[in-house]
């Protein structure tokens, strides 16, 4: 009896800090420059490219069976509670959606965001361009703004003839 009361002690005491730690946690999303795509695009704080599937929207998901979220992970906080940071180049606003599993999905520009599960190391975007679950698969990018122009070559002087 004595070992059960001292279990049910241990199992609330290790919720009291799991709900400590999920009140105090963070997560961010980062910005890395990908030469093959030549973009900066938004990442992981591991450096994992992130990815939106067009034309789902925060209130219209088309990732829901177990193989989409099996292929395309989405990237989740623990509790509403979470605060989210902006890495340096990453513009928008980053929100959290809850899925109908009630999972606690990242958002960016009201995209949801996911992993690509054929990324096998940080700066990879094995999943751009691919088409399945009802879209096409985009690395998302960091910036709103345009990617700048390539620098131009400078023009020979003029001499006035």
């Amino acid at each position: 009896m004595a070992l059960c009361a001292v279990l049910a002690g241990l199992a609330f005491a290790a919720s009291l800090i799991g709900v400590a730690l999920a009140a105090g946690s963070s997560a961010s999303v980062d910005s890395a420059r990908n030469a093959t795509l030549a973009e900066q695009l938004a990442v992981t704080a591991q450096g994992r490219t992130l990815y939106s599937l067009t034309p789902e929207t925060s209130s219209h998901l088309l990732c829901k069976s177990s193989e989409c979220l099996h292929l395309w992970p989405p990237l989740t906080v623990p509790s509403r509670s979470t605060r989210l940071k902006a890495g340096p180049g990453v513009d928008g606003h980053l929100g959290i959606l809850r899925r109908s599993n009630g999972l606690l999905q990242v958002t960016l520009r009201g995209k949801p965001l996911y992993r690509f599960s054929g990324d096998k190391a940080k700066g990879q975007a094995r999943g751009n361009g691919l088409e399945s679950f009802g879209g096409t698969w985009h690395a998302v990018t960091a910036s709103t703004s345009a990617s700048p122009a390539p620098a131009s070559q400078p023009s020979p002087p003029s001499y006035g003839y």
